[in-house]
């Protein structure tokens, strides 16, 4: 009786060259195309900076305009700015003053808070929160006008939209983001005090002896100039995201939810840049 023997069943065969090319390009291209956007985004952006700045010293000066725009973006955002830069400055004093205690040396909390008001946590967390409110006002009001064809009708009458929208918010985000972030020191400063000194019973006069000593003009200042440049890219972002709607009131939805994703990403990546800037300064 003869043996049988199995024979192997046929092995699949190799996939062909242009399905594995039109694989590669299929997981290829929408990456690419995801990135030739942002770069289009970016120098649109960009474009829109250099035009906005150019009118700011063209005469006439829409000094009137501007006026509107600090009250709108400034004084609508001191209770966020004030009541975010006051709990920022309770936490962070309480947790240094909570390590520092482990060594004997809570007593120098004061150093280590104003440092990082001053030159981080002031600066940055305005920017994100503010900048947020800002940003998304910003898209949708200019949105609302792209969509509504107000913006073409500002051209048929032969003005220039950069010069009427974009060049006031500009400027009065880069005047109000500094302004409200000096608030935001001063106001995480009162609050840091007076939690350690109800909590680790710190004079007031010896934590603000210790800030005083510590923080330079140096320090202060970059925090300020950090908010300015904040404030410019919150202002193009939302500007530009709001000429740029398309697709009515959803894309003005669309419009500003980039807008707050796209300002706070900028907002941090910038701020690692310009901290190695003033650091080598």
């Amino acid at each position: 009786m003869s043996d049988e023997t199995t024979q192997p069943g046929p092995a699949p065969a190799p996939a062909a060259l242009d399905e594995i090319v039109q694989q590669e390009m299929e997981a290829i291209l929408p990456f690419t195309a995801r990135v030739w956007n942002v770069l289009g985004e970016a120098g649109g952006m960009i474009v829109m900076t250099v035009r906005a700045l150019k009118r700011a010293v063209t005469p006439p000066l829409e000094l009137g305009i501007l006026a509107d725009q600090l009250v709108a973006l400034g004084l609508r955002s001191l209770s966020i700015a004030t009541l975010t830069a006051t709990f920022a400055g309770l936490v962070i004093s309480l947790q240094f003053a909570f390590f520092l205690a482990r060594f004997g040396v809570q007593h120098t909390v004061g150093k280590v808070v104003v440092l990082t008001l001053f030159r981080e946590l002031g600066p940055v967390l305005t920017a994100l929160t503010v900048g947020a409110r800002i940003g998304s006002g910003i898209t949708a009001e200019l949105g609302s006008m792209k969509v509504t064809e107000q913006l073409d009708a500002i051209r048929a009458l032969g003005a220039d939209p950069v010069k009427k929208l974009v060049t006031p918010r500009l400027l009065a985000c880069m005047l109000v983001l500094p302004v409200l972030t000096s608030l935001a020191d001063v106001m995480g400063l009162v609050a840091g005090s007076a939690v350690v000194r109800s909590t680790y019973d710190i004079p007031f006069e010896q934590f603000y002896r210790s800030v005083v000593e510590t923080a330079t003009l140096t320090d202060f200042g970059s925090g300020i100039a950090k908010s300015a440049i904040f404030g410019g890219l919150i202002a193009v972002v939302g500007c530009y995201k709001g000429f740029t709607t398309g697709n009515g009131t959803e894309g003005v939805g669309r419009a500003t939810t980039e807008t707050v994703a796209i300002a706070s990403v900028a907002v941090c990546l910038s701020d690692f840049f310009l901290t190695k800037l003033f650091l080598a300064l």
